[in-house]
């Protein structure tokens, strides 16, 4: 008798990586996108934008919120190129508006094709950083994949060691 979950179409790994302005980031986006093309994967980026605050005029509120969102597309599409030219193919790009680990896990819970999230440890004396805290406390429950935290102040060298 065969195994059912020989009969499974093969699903393709995604590694997701959270964009933000640190430093780090870039160490967990070279450690995903070198997984990836070790692993026949792809990376995901994720852009998450804060919430206009300026609601006392709706149409102003809207255009923040839309110059929040078009500089948002414009990193992922830079950090994009990047991705291509570590891991080979261009990646998948979402933008999200809300707290980011929220919009983290609702991501996750959308996308079934999304197996691994890398994030990079702060390398500062406050810790690990804001989105690490968050998904290793309050929102460590409802992750449903594994979380990968990669040094933030690893090297490329290293990075590609371990990777």
């Amino acid at each position: 008798m065969a195994n059912e979950l020989d009969d499974r179409p093969e699903v393709e790994r995604t590694f997701l990586v959270v964009v933000d302005d640190s430093e780090e980031m870039r160490a967990a986006l070279r450690y995903a996108c070198r997984r990836a093309r070790h692993t026949g994967g792809r990376v995901a980026l994720l852009r998450v934008i804060a919430p206009a605050e300026f609601q006392h005029f709706a149409a102003i509120g809207q255009l923040m919120s839309d110059e929040a969102r078009a500089d948002a597309e414009a990193l992922l599409q830079r950090v994009g190129g990047e991705v291509r030219q570590q891991a080979g193919e261009l990646p998948v790009l979402y933008v999200r508006e809300g707290d980011p680990a929220d919009e983290l896990v609702t991501l996750i819970d959308q996308e079934p094709s999304i197996s691994i999230l890398v994030l990079a440890a702060g390398t500062g004396a406050e810790g690990p950083g804001p989105l690490i805290s968050a998904l290793t406390s309050r929102a460590a429950d409802r992750l449903r994949v594994p979380l990968t935290i990669v040094p933030g102040h690893l090297t490329d060298r290293l990075i590609d060691d371990l990777s």
